[in-house]
């Protein structure tokens, strides 16, 4: 888990929550970098989580880091890894240590979701209650772990025909929370997306 020394301010609502951001690579940057700082902001301790998988524009470098549409590597070279976050490999996280686990949305959903590993982890954190939050193409993933089936969710206008022959209650709304399970449609819903984690957390 992380031993960096977080950078919060009084009255921070998530201190003390522990927060894992799943991506593989051309992940949508947006829908990892607003989760990540706003959430920090709130004092949870963060982990980043590369899946070194899926599409990427070099697939011809080696050690090529996870990569995000718009050219967002982890790890995040803006971000000073050990002050706002840390990196774990898949295989070095449990879900009984985290509170929440995020999916941002892009092409990184589509490796996610044919990656065993990260069905089961997202199976076993939502059976043990963990908040599972997933934006735009990221209720991929959730339909894959068959999950959603009679669950309220929103999504990416792309998913929704998948969603619902999964058996979910399709909401066209910004963001959605059903029990443990939070969805979000698109990155203009960030605000929305995040709030509710904020709120879920806090309670």
């Amino acid at each position: 888990m992380p031993t960096y020394v977080r950078r919060v301010g009084p009255g921070s609502r998530l201190v003390g929550r522990k927060v894992a951001i799943i991506a593989a690579n051309e992940f949508e940057d947006v829908e990892l970098l607003y989760p990540f700082l706003r959430l920090s902001e709130e004092g949870a301790e963060v982990v980043i989580v590369p899946v070194r998988r899926g599409l990427h524009p070099r697939p011809s470098v080696r050690d090529k880091p996870v990569t995000g549409r718009y050219g967002t590597p982890i790890p995040l070279e803006v971000f000073g890894e050990g002050v706002r976050y840390a990196i774990r490999e898949l295989n070095a996280i449990k879900p009984e240590d985290f509170d929440v686990f995020i999916i941002p949305g892009g092409f990184s959903p589509d490796s996610l979701r044919i990656t065993p590993e990260v069905l089961e982890l997202t199976r076993r954190a939502y059976d043990l209650g963990k908040i599972i939050a997933a934006i735009c193409h990221g209720p991929q993933v959730l339909i894959s772990a068959g999950l959603v089936k009679g669950r309220r969710v929103t999504s990416y206008a792309a998913v929704r025909d998948d969603l619902i022959n999964a058996g979910a209650v399709f909401v066209d709304e910004p963001a959605v929370r059903d029990g443990n399970m939070i969805t979000a449609r698109v990155p203009d819903d960030l605000p929305e997306f995040c709030r509710l984690i904020i709120e879920a957390l806090s309670s």
